[in-house]
């Protein structure tokens, strides 16, 4: 599979998810739809968005709710693809979001893999493709970023690194939607540090491309380590997506009364 395919791929899998075509992404303009639900949406995506900007690097493209869509569209013609999601721009966001019962609450990078430079890499402990009967034992805490109990249905394959009978990394990936499965990684903190991260997550990806669905990896920009690590892996920045969640949502999130 080449970047190529890859990242068409990724493009139609987003114009789904925000009801646009493909080539909206590509355009030297800003684009601003109205949200709404589909099928072969990405399965943890809540639709319609209230207010969800996405950049492949070129424009951003706006997905919003009708009562929404007129401050979205003068929101990216005021500022530009970049600017859009700095923080004195967002504040502005922000603002006018709370007068909906909104926040903006994920920032986040998105990677895609260029598999001429998927290498396997070694770590010195035994790494195990593992299918869903082999992990099942393992939905506790410490790997909750690679395999998660309460969506169980969507993780499909996994590859863990041991040392003897522990775990002590895991590379989960779940089955987001018919083209492209998403790869998480937890490391025991005994472990780090050690190559483990980078060992699972490129084995992991490796494995997916073979089964013919496009890996992806997602971040946060303040998460370092984790953007790292997909680098190392062989993964190059894609796109960014910013969601804004109701005040409930974020609250929660935050632990906060209301």
């Amino acid at each position: 599979m080449t970047y190529e395919k890859i990242l068409r791929t990724a493009l139609e899998q987003s114009a789904i998810d925000l009801n646009c075509k493909p080539e909206d992404f590509l355009s030297d303009r800003n684009k601003t739809v109205i949200s709404q639900p589909h099928p072969a949406a990405r399965k943890y995506l809540e639709l319609p968005f209230f207010c969800q900007f996405v950049s492949y690097g070129n424009n951003v493209v706006a997905s919003a709710s009708e009562e929404f869509a007129s401050f979205a569209e003068k929101y990216t013609k005021k500022y530009g693809s970049v600017y859009i999601f700095e923080t004195p721009a967002v504040l502005e966001l922000d603002c006018e979001l709370q007068k909906y019962g909104h926040r903006v609450c994920f920032m986040a990078q998105y990677y895609l893999p260029v598999p001429e430079i998927i290498v396997p890499t070694e770590c010195g402990f035994e790494l195990r493709v593992m299918h869903k009967p082999d992990f099942e034992e393992y939905y506790i805490p410490q790997f909750g970023n690679a395999i998660c109990a309460e969506h169980s249905e969507r993780d499909v394959l996994a590859v863990g690194a041991f040392n003897g009978g522990q775990l002590a990394g895991l590379a989960g990936a779940s089955a987001d939607c018919e083209t492209m499965w998403q790869i998480g990684v937890d490391v025991l903190p005994e472990y780090r540090r050690r190559g483990i991260a980078s060992a699972i997550t490129s084995r992991l990806a490796l494995e997916i491309l073979h089964l013919g669905k496009v890996p992806f990896y997602c971040a946060a920009w303040s998460n370092v380590r984790s953007a790292r690590n997909a680098i190392k892996c062989g993964f190059r920045p894609a796109w960014v997506e910013l969601t804004a969640k109701s005040e409930e949502f974020v609250n929660k999130l935050n632990g906060t009364k209301q």
